[in-house]
């Protein structure tokens, strides 16, 4: 029987990725492949939100004291972009590979209305906030809902066809699983969590421009003492700690894609002086912005 590591193999081998070092976006929008030959040692990351499933290798990521390990045959529900740190670990000469899948909204809440409705669960505002970052092992059913996407994502035509129905199976999977919450969360647009989401998209959409914390308490319905222990409940961050990460990331991937210059970088992701930026950018990464 077919497994998930061996998938992802005939997907390399089908796809010519056998030197692909990082995220390679698939026929289907919003699915990406992952690929890493080698170990790396802990570095600030900003993971977006997802799911991510994990046929080969192992990794462990830390968010302020809190470390999650994650393996082949694990997968991890991100409900919002966190920036966090990772390190990752080949065995047994094996690359590294993953699957990472966007959560279409329409899906999501789609399926927690049908869920709702069929097996009459109540909606919860008042849900308990956590980062929830927590691998699940993927039961048989999980497996299989993989493994034919997968097989899909090896053609342009099945992808478009078939992948729609198959991502909604994956989202489906999840949330009768053991990380429902997170996408339950989510969904309950009032729920703390959910306005929680709307104010970290606000602040990836818009993280060159001022912002404050007191904005995005007024636009999430919240005091500013209430959106502050929230916001650190789903991040384990302040706003402003994320906001900074978020920029320096930003800044990191211009640098390093764009080949943009230190001054320019520090203006475009909002910083007012460039040798404030250049500071905390080596304090953040532990390498000047011109190394990179």
């Amino acid at each position: 029987m077919l497994d998930i590591a061996s998938m992802m193999q005939d997907y390399v081998a089908h796809m010519h990725l056998q030197n692909l070092e990082g995220n390679s976006s698939t026929y289907l929008p919003g699915v990406h492949f992952y690929r890493a030959s080698q170990s790396s040692v802990r570095q600030p990351l900003l993971y977006q939100s997802g799911i991510i499933i994990v046929g080969q290798g192992r990794k462990v990521i830390h968010l302020g004291d809190h470390a999650v390990q994650y393996g082949a045959g694990n997968y991890l529900v991100i409900g919002v972009p966190l920036p966090l740190e990772c390190e990752a670990f080949v065995e047994d000469d094996q690359a590294i590979l993953g699957l990472s899948i966007d959560v279409p909204p329409s899906f999501l809440h789609e399926l927690v209305n049908l869920l709702y409705l069929e097996q009459g669960l109540q909606s919860n505002n008042k849900q308990v906030l956590e980062c929830g970052l927590k691998a699940a092992k993927l039961d048989m059913a999980f497996q299989m809902s993989c493994i034919r996407l997968l097989d899909a994502l090896k053609d342009k035509t099945a992808s478009t066809i078939l992948g729609p129905g198959l991502i909604r199976e994956i989202v489906y999977q999840v949330l009768v699983g053991p990380q429902r919450h997170t996408l339950l969360g989510l969904a309950q647009y009032e729920g703390h969590y959910a306005r929680i989401a709307k104010a970290l998209n606000r602040v990836h959409v818009d993280y060159s421009k001022e912002i404050s914390v007191e904005a995005l308490a007024s636009e999430a319905n919240m005091s500013v003492s209430a959106f502050h222990r929230a916001f650190r409940q789903v991040t384990m961050e302040s706003p402003l700690q994320y906001l900074k990460k978020v920029r320096l990331g930003k800044a990191k991937e211009l640098i390093h894609v764009g080949g943009k210059r230190t001054n320019e970088v520090a203006n475009l992701v909002g910083y007012s002086s460039p040798s404030q930026f250049s500071r905390e950018f080596k304090r953040h990464f532990n390498q000047s912005p011109s190394s990179y």
